[in-house]
């Protein structure tokens, strides 16, 4: 990576956090105003955007973009708009007896961080880039965004967008390569969210750690579907074949695979192909069905597959056309089923991140339970049937980022539900009220009395009744 490039981010990053520092204390209406601009680029440019994310994948569905990337985006803007003033609001905390008699007063301040750096994939470049963006605005800080280089149209898009529509000391766009990526994660930000896979993630918080800067990160890892015996098999399959094939399953909560019981195993496999083959009845010629992003993940997938294979699963290629999938360079994958999996197989080990399902069998619903605690706590978990009992087992003997109960994906769309994971699926959160405080310093602030409390305590030495007094009043049984 040239110099050049790491002094530019130094210095926007000076920049930005002396406008910051200067304009302290700034009004609600300017933070209104920059997430009305992230939305007015959004509306006024949405079309673009779409178009250049599907020329960087080599084909990704233009109405799922306007859909998964603008609208859902915007919308998100037009919530934080309608809540900032509420979520900026001071708290009233209480002082302890008899400090509030005495006129001592106790408040939280929701106050912004200063610079926040945006580490955002290639799987959904402007949500995930943008989304974030949204709440930092509306906390009132600045931001410097690092797109990804995978996605490299989308990426100048947004940084020439972005210049239009902000000044650089407000938001910035920082393209390059994944040297400009960790360059960009050892800057001393104020906090630093990053969106991306665990191992990545392992080393950005490692980086972040060296200027101490607090970290969102939002990962990934191997979300189940757990189908109770009171699943509706075929609603169930249809849910399942639409999350797992959107966007060709390159979604960190894409269900990663199925936990279904012994004896419906063929019932279920048999929703999910006849969903899929309904919604995409044809692929490579199918504007609807996304390729994969680029060779290396798309040769990775097909790795999974054989290595699958090798060891003893049966592979169920849903191709209702019958297509010739070797005769192409469209980097297009059929949706592909693994049954009889076990966990020496690389796609049981790995987030799959592509159109592959590996199905499970159980006799006992405890025996899914186990496998998902046996393993890294999930971004998402899934629960498809109608036993309120079951459905509560499996949610309180887990843990999860999110919960989708009956679908897949969904709560991550819910604008007033906090979104992130646990572990090695993530750190921190944003959406709902709690993103905009993951974005602030919350501040305690505390007006002492005009009577000398400390005095009254007996609190100054040299000590003597009045602090014994004290001590008795404070230290007893409850």
């Amino acid at each position: 990576m040239a110099d050049n490039k790491h002094n530019e981010m130094e210095e926007i990053l000076a920049l930005q956090r002396a406008s910051f520092t200067a304009a302290r204390p700034e009004v609600q209406a300017l933070r209104r105003d920059r997430v009305k601009r992230a939305i007015a680029l959004l509306v006024d440019h949405g079309d673009d955007l779409a178009q250049a994310m599907s020329a960087d994948f080599g084909n990704r569905s233009v109405p799922m973009s306007l859909l998964t990337d603008i609208a859902s985006t915007v919308n998100f803007g037009k919530y934080c708009l309608k809540h900032m003033d509420n979520w900026a609001k001071p708290e009233k905390r209480k002082v302890q007896f008899p400090l509030g008699l005495l006129g001592a007063k106790a408040e939280l301040r929701f106050e912004p961080k200063g610079v926040i750096g945006i580490m955002s994939p290639w799987n959904f470049p402007v949500n995930l880039s943008l989304g974030p963006l949204m709440q930092v605005l509306a906390a009132g800080n600045r931001a410097m965004i690092k797109p990804s280089e995978f996605t490299e149209a989308t990426s100048e898009l947004t940084a020439r967008l972005i210049a239009e529509y902000f000044a650089p000391e407000e938001v910035a766009v920082i393209t390059g390569s994944p040297e400009v990526a960790q360059a960009f994660s050892s800057l001393p930000f104020d906090h630093l969210v990053f969106t991306g896979s665990t191992a990545t993630g392992r080393k950005v918080m490692e980086a972040a750690s060296r200027n101490l800067v607090p970290v969102t990160l939002e990962l990934g890892g191997k979300s189940p579907v757990v189908l109770g015996r009171s699943a509706d098999f075929a609603k169930a399959g249809e849910r399942i074949a639409m999350g797992k094939m959107m966007n060709a399953g390159q979604i960190c909560l894409a269900p990663d695979y199925m936990i279904v019981p012994q004896d419906k195993e063929e019932e279920a496999v048999d929703a999910v192909r006849s969903s899929a083959s309904a919604m995409y009845p044809t692929l490579l010629d199918n504007d609807d069905y996304t390729s994969i992003v680029t060779d290396r993940h798309f040769d990775r997938l097909k790795a999974l597959v054989e290595d699958a294979r090798g060891k003893g699963a049966e592979v169920v290629e849903v191709n209702p056309a019958q297509e010739d999938f070797s005769s192409t360079n469209s980097r297009k994958m059929p949706l592909t089923i693994l049954r009889n999996v076990t966990a020496d197989m690389t796609a049981m080990q790995e987030e799959i991140f592509g159109p592959i399902l590996p199905v499970m069998t159980y006799q006992g619903v405890s025996e899914a339970i186990d496998h998902i605690n046996r393993n890294d706590r999930p971004l998402g978990l899934y629960y498809f049937g109608e036993d309120d009992g079951e459905r509560e087992q499996v949610l309180t003997k887990t843990i999860s980022g999110g919960v989708t109960v009956n679908d897949v994906v969904f709560h991550v769309s819910m604008e007033d539900l906090p979104f992130g994971g646990v572990g090695p699926s993530g750190i921190g959160s944003y959406h709902g009220p709690e993103g905009f405080r993951e974005f602030s310093h919350a501040r305690s602030v505390y007006r002492q009395s005009r009577i000398d409390v400390a005095g009254l305590a007996g609190l100054k030495p040299p000590y003597g009744k009045k602090i014994s007094r004290t001590l008795a009043t404070q230290i007893k049984k409850a």
